[in-house]
């Protein structure tokens, strides 16, 4: 029975989708991909593999339709071990595991078969059971979750989960204990984190900057996100219909320098843009990865 994640649907998921919405591992995308932080793609080609599915139901996601399982491949390991391949004879500068938390024993069985020769990135919501990323750490090189909500109230609201903080911050805790180590300008091994400034929720993102303030190595990235746009269900919440003000924006990234963090990496107002979202192509995994 399923506990793989903090939701813990007990769901039989050789039988049928747990509350991620999938079974198996479920690819929706791979690609090499420009946009991720500098520090871990510096020549801008990120080994990126979207699994579909998600068990934290974000109102305003901005991969809408493959973390509700609408999109995606269901692959066996020895087809994903395939992936890894093919993204490293592509030229990718790490393997990107995009929202993995539901899919932890599947992807291991996916390294057992191949271990990647590039830094390997789990790049997570951060709702994760420290459980599931100890039996996945002695493959992953670089953590890159989110830290989305400190506050219960608007976790709740915009992802149906008010113990999100409870979870992230005690997963973030583990992944800061991964040593951090940088070679020509790109992290090898480490933690960074990102944060998502959202409309009307400045005060939550002075508190989360609080809390990595006080938990993070000294060096560590801290992604300081300005790309929300309003997308998924955002209309069923109207104080999200907006993109961030400059007033906004300025408040979280003035306290964040005001807190000395040595690696801060910010965003201009063109990065919110449906520009940056990936094209969903079902047919092209088929058709790459089949053996």
């Amino acid at each position: 029975m399923c506990e793989l994640c903090p939701v813990r649907c007990g769901a039989d998921r050789n039988m049928k989708a747990g509350a991620c919405g999938v079974k198996n591992i479920t690819v929706a995308k791979f690609c090499l991909h420009a946009y991720e932080e500098p520090f871990l793609s510096p020549n801008r080609k990120s080994g990126a593999i979207f699994f579909g599915g998600c068990s934290l139901r974000c109102a305003f996601c901005q991969n809408y339709e493959v973390s509700r399982a609408k999109r995606g491949k269901e692959l066996s390991p020895e087809e994903l071990a395939k992936i890894f391949r093919l993204l490293e004879e592509a030229g990718a500068e790490n393997i990107d595991l995009v929202t993995p938390d539901h899919l932890v024993p599947m992807i291991a069985e996916a390294f057992l078969i191949y271990k990647p020769r590039v830094p390997v990135i789990y790049n997570s919501s951060g709702y994760c059971r420290t459980e599931s990323l100890r039996f996945i750490d002695p493959y992953i090189d670089v953590y890159l979750p989110d830290l989305k909500f400190c506050s219960r109230a608007l976790s709740e609201r915009y992802t149906g989960r008010k113990d999100y903080f409870d979870y992230a911050s005690k997963a973030i805790r583990y992944m800061a204990k991964k040593p951090v180590l940088f070679e020509n300008g790109q992290m090898k091994t480490g933690i960074a984190v990102r944060h998502l400034v959202l409309p009307c929720c400045t005060s939550d993102s002075l508190e989360i900057l609080d809390f990595l303030k006080n938990v993070l190595p000294e060096n560590t990235p801290v992604s300081l996100m300005r790309q929300y746009t309003p997308m998924g269900e955002t209309d069923k919440y109207p104080e999200l219909g907006r993109r961030l003000t400059d007033r906004e924006y300025r408040r979280v990234r003035d306290y964040a320098l005001s807190l000395g963090f040595s690696s801060l990496y910010t965003q201009d107002k063109e990065s919110a843009n449906k520009h940056f979202v990936p094209d969903w192509d079902d047919d092209a995994i088929s058709r790459t990865v089949r053996f």
